[in-house]
C-alpha cells in the first residue's frame, strides 16, 4: 500500500473517531447545517464596555451607583444593570410600563408600593414588579445593597419617574419590619457592632463600614476594640481588607473628635516581649481552643504552615488582649460565614468557639445577624453548620 493510501485511510479512521465522539444532539446539529455557513454569531459585552453612572440627586437619595450590563437591542426590548445603593439609599417613585424584575446580588433589598405593602428580599431572591405599579426600592438604613435589574420596554419607554420618597415614607417602611427582625440577648450590643462590622469589613462595603463604626462608637464601643477587630481580620481576609477598614476608622475617629464627640479609647494591646516564645505560647492557645494537640495530613504535607498558625494567629494575634478569645472566635465565625468556600474552617471554629465559652445560642443570633444585616445565605452557612 502506498503512503497516500495510508495517510487516507489514516484520515478516514480518525475522522470516524472524532465522528463516534459526538453526541446524537450534535450529530443532528451539525447534519442540520448542510454545509450552509451561520448566519447569527454570540456576542460579549466586556465587563465596564457598558455605561456606568451616579444616580442624579432628582431621582435617587443617597449614592446610587449604576452599571449597564447589556442594552436593548433590535427586537430585544429589555436591558440589565446592576445597581448598588449605600446604606440608606432609594431610588424615587416610578413605574416600568413594560414591568421589571430585580435580583438582590449582595445585602438586603427593600421595595414599596404606594398601597404601604413593603418587602423585604435577600442575596438570591428576586421580585417582580409588574407594569405600571407605582414602587420605589433601596437599601436598608444599616447596609449597602447590589441588585440586577432587568427592566423591560414598551414603546420605547422602560420607565416613568415620578416623586422622590419622603424620609417619612422611608422610615415607616423599615418599621413595618422591625417586627421581623429578631431582638437578641444572648449577643451583647458591644458584641453585635463588632460583628456587624468585621462582616463589613471582609465584604470591603467601604460605606456602609464609615456609618457602621460610627454608630459603635456612638454607642460606647472603645476605639481599641474596634480597632483590634481590624487587625484581627488582616490572618483571614488578607492585609487589603484589614487596612482599608483601618483606615476607614481613622477617617471616622478623627471626624468624631472634630465635631466634638465623646470617643472612648479603651485599653491599649499587649505586645509580644523578645523573651516571649510566639510559637510556644500560639500553640498552647491553639491547642486549647481546639481542644487537643493539632497535626495531620495537610500539615505533614506543609508543616511551615502550622508554625504560621501558632507562632501569628494564635501567638501574635490572639495573644494581643483587647478582644477575649470568645470575641476573637465569634469575630471569626462572621468572616468565614461571609466569605465563600470555607466550610471546613467554619465547622472548626464553631467547635474552637465553644471551647473558648461561647454558646450555640450566641452563635445562632450570630447566623441571624448576619441574615438580617449582611445577606441570608451567609446565616444560613453559619446556621446550618452550627446544626450538624
Amino acid at each position: 500500500m502506498s503512503n497516500q493510501a495510508n495517510a487516507q485511510d489514516t484520515n478516514a479512521h480518525k475522522a470516524r473517531s472524532r465522528k463516534a465522539r459526538l453526541s446524537p444532539a450534535a450529530l443532528l446539529a451539525l447534519a442540520g447545517l448542510s454545509g450552509e455557513a451561520i448566519a447569527k454569531e454570540q456576542e460579549i459585552y466586556p465587563a465596564g464596555s457598558q455605561p456606568a453612572f451616579s444616580g442624579p440627586e432628582a431621582l435617587f437619595d443617597g449614592q446610587v451607583d449604576v452599571q449597564v450590563v447589556f442594552p436593548e437591542r433590535e427586537g430585544v426590548p429589555y436591558s440589565g444593570a446592576y445597581v448598588t445603593f449605600q446604606a440608606g439609599a432609594r431610588t424615587a417613585w416610578h413605574d416600568h410600563p413594560a414591568g421589571q424584575h430585580m435580583i438582590v446580588t449582595q445585602g438586603t433589598a427593600l421595595t414599596g408600593t404606594r398601597d404601604g405593602q413593603v418587602i423585604q428580599f435577600h442575596e438570591g431572591e428576586a421580585v417582580w414588579c409588574p407594569d405600571g405599579v407605582d414602587h420605589w426600592h433601596g437599601a436598608t438604613p444599616d447596609a449597602a445593597m447590589t441588585h440586577f435589574v432587568v427592566t423591560a420596554s414598551q414603546d420605547g419607554q422602560n420607565v416613568n419617574w415620578k416623586d422622590k420618597v419622603s424620609d417619612e415614607v422611608y422610615q415607616a417602611a423599615v418599621a413595618s419590619l422591625q417586627d421581623e427582625h429578631t431582638h437578641f440577648t444572648a449577643l451583647d450590643e458591644r458584641q453585635q457592632h463588632l460583628a456587624y462590622t468585621i462582616a463589613l469589613a471582609t465584604l470591603g462595603q467601604s460605606h456602609a463600614l464609615m456609618d457602621t463604626l460610627d454608630a459603635a462608637l456612638a454607642n460606647g464601643v472603645p476605639v481599641s476594640d474596634l480597632r483590634e477587630a481590624l487587625i484581627h481580620l488582616y490572618p483571614y481576609a488578607g492585609f487589603p481588607r484589614s487596612l482599608n477598614a483601618l483606615n476607614t476608622l481613622m477617617q471616622v475617629v478623627e471626624a468624631r473628635h472634630a465635631a466634638g464627640y465623646d470617643t472612648a479609647e479603651g485599653q491599649p494591646a499587649t505586645l509580644l516581649s523578645d523573651k516571649d516564645d510566639a510559637q510556644a505560647l500560639g500553640q498552647a492557645v491553639q491547642t486549647a481552643l481546639v481542644g487537643a494537640p493539632v497535626g495531620g495530613p495537610l500539615f505533614d504535607f506543609a508543616p511551615a504552615a502550622n508554625v504560621f498558625l501558632q507562632k501569628h494567629l494564635f501567638g501574635d494575634v490572639f495573644a494581643r488582649g483587647v478582644l477575649s478569645h470568645q470575641d476573637r472566635e465569634l469575630l471569626t465565625l462572621a468572616i468565614l460565614a461571609v466569605m465563600p468556600n470555607t466550610d471546613g474552617q467554619l465547622n472548626a471554629h464553631i467547635n474552637m468557639a465553644r471551647n473558648a465559652g461561647v454558646s450555640d445560642d450566641q452563635m445562632t443570633e450570630l447566623g441571624q445577624l448576619l441574615t438580617q444585616r449582611i445577606t441570608a445565605q451567609a446565616g444560613a452557612r453559619l446556621v446550618q453548620r452550627l446544626n450538624q
